[in-house]
């Protein structure tokens, strides 16, 4: 059996893109790989990654995946900054979902920042 493709869509594995963030072999170099690594991690049921890469001044008391939500697609629009070098970042990107056969989109621009050299989810408003 081949290896799952990463749910982010880069086209590689899971093991070798997002699956080494959400086991904490690695940390996102750039704010769009955190966005991919968060996508994932809703897309495979890794709660504690989307905390753990939430920003501490805004992160909810509770986080939680649905199980009753598929993600079925990925596709960054945009990036500002978030860069290797960069403080700060805003990525705008798409997410498609499907739930009890009806599908969904989300379009967010998220606003991202470094937190002890890594980057973390600040917060999002509608694209």
């Amino acid at each position: 059996m081949a290896p799952r493709r990463c749910p982010c869509g880069t086209g590689l594995t899971y093991a070798e893109c997002c699956g080494r963030l959400h086991d904490g072999t690695a940390a996102a170099a750039t704010a769009e790989q955190l966005v991919r690594s968060r996508y994932s991690a809703f897309a495979v049921g890794d709660a504690a990654h989307l905390e753990a890469t939430w920003d501490p001044a805004t992160r909810p008391r509770w986080v939680a995946v649905d199980p009753a939500v598929r993600w079925t697609g990925l596709e960054v629009l945009a990036t500002t900054g978030g860069r290797v070098f960069d403080a700060e970042g805003t990525v705008t990107f798409r997410a498609h979902s499907r739930v009890g056969g009806v599908e969904h989109v989300q379009d967010e621009r998220s606003r991202f920042r470094r937190v002890d050299g890594r980057w973390v989810y600040v917060d999002g408003d509608p694209a």
